[in-house]
């Protein structure tokens, strides 16, 4: 990057928590989370579902300002309020050094952000609106026009609507945008986003401990299974009668 990372440290606020037994806290993720440093343009949190990623990643969201459905901080909209408190419990001091533009992508809730843009008649995202195009090339729509340089992106399973060719696409993109000093945080599943060469992968699995990517069990799985696909197949469906 150009200069320093707009968010180099996540501190979690464990003084204030009164209870680890209770939703959000009562996550092992959570209980046992202090401190996180970032020391690259992209930082990539991976890990089984229901670990915690995405709650973790909408917490930093909204701690910087964005809307916990997805947009920049100037959306407003709310179809249905589920998020966490875990962002009243994050302090993230590095981000008082302001960034041209800031967007939180969460596949799952990609509708309603398409939806709130038309509404709001806002430019920025392309010619056309969002609803025509297919799923993913919405996703690379809003990126390739509504992503600039010097910004930062939080994105929760990017991948979710992408080809491996649009994938790879996506990887182009990040590059681009890094070297033109833009952050990204970005939660994914995807073996193919991982792999980018200037990107540090956490693994959430292990208390966000660093790992390398051949080390990861998304990469030695799909691998596994690409290389031996009938095979696979084989041990998995005897193993599923016995």
């Amino acid at each position: 990057m150009k200069d320093k990372l707009f968010i180099e440290e996540i501190i979690f606020k464990r003084e204030l928590v009164e209870d680890f037994n209770i939703y959000p806290f009562n996550i092992e993720l959570i209980k046992n989370f202090n401190k996180l440093d970032l020391n690259t343009p992209v930082t990539f949190l991976i890990g089984e579902n229901g670990i915690g990623k995405s709650t973790f990643i909408e917490a930093i969201a909204v701690s910087c300002g964005l809307n916990p459905e997805g947009g920049t901080q100037n959306f407003m909209f709310s179809t249905k309020e589920t998020h966490s408190c875990l962002h009243n419990y994050i302090d993230i001091p590095t981000f008082q050094k302001r960034c041209k533009t800031k967007f939180f992508l969460r596949a799952e809730s990609f509708y309603n952000v398409a939806t709130e843009i038309d509404n709001l008649r806002v430019g920025g995202y392309g010619t056309r609106s969002l609803h025509s195009c297919s799923h993913g090339e919405s996703f690379l729509q809003l990126i390739q026009n509504r992503f600039t340089e010097n910004g930062l992106y939080i994105l929760d399973e990017p991948e979710a609507a992408l080809s491996p060719t649009r994938q790879m696409t996506l990887l182009c993109l990040i590059d681009d945008l890094v070297k033109k000093g833009s952050q990204f945080i970005i939660a994914t599943h995807s073996p193919i986003l991982i792999s980018y060469i200037n990107g540090k992968i956490l693994d959430l699995n292990n208390n966000f401990e660093e790992i390398k990517y051949e080390d990861t069990e998304v990469y030695q799985v799909y691998k596994m299974y690409l290389d031996n696909p009938y095979g696979m197949q084989k041990r998995l469906f005897e193993e599923e009668i016995d």
